[in-house]
């Protein structure tokens, strides 16, 4: 009986941040994409709130639960990335002091 190789069922692509598209022969990611990738998301995020809340100001929704809950996923996404933005600040002024 003879044996036959392994054959590819199709294209496998591998994506392990979900903020950053990668291509199964890209290997390497780059901090700079993943922070577009971030900010981005949040912005949108944010835009979201923002037509939902118009929309309710409006009287177009008649759920006024996901306006909340919109308003309240920008309110902690824009917590994060200020924290985040903070303690970028922090090092690279904590860098510039070990520098002299």
């Amino acid at each position: 009986m003879p044996l036959n190789g392994i054959q590819q069922v199709g294209s496998i692509k591998i994506n392990q941040n979900p903020y950053q598209k990668v291509g199964f022969n890209q290997t390497k990611t780059s901090f700079a994409n993943v922070l577009q990738g971030y900010l981005q998301q949040v912005d949108n995020t944010v835009k979201q709130a923002s037509n939902l809340s118009v929309q309710a100001a409006a009287g177009q929704i008649e759920n006024i639960h996901d306006v909340t809950i919109a308003s309240q996923k920008a309110k902690i996404a824009l917590e994060l990335t200020v924290t985040v933005r903070d303690k970028a600040v922090e090092a690279y002024h904590e860098m510039m002091r070990m520098q002299l």
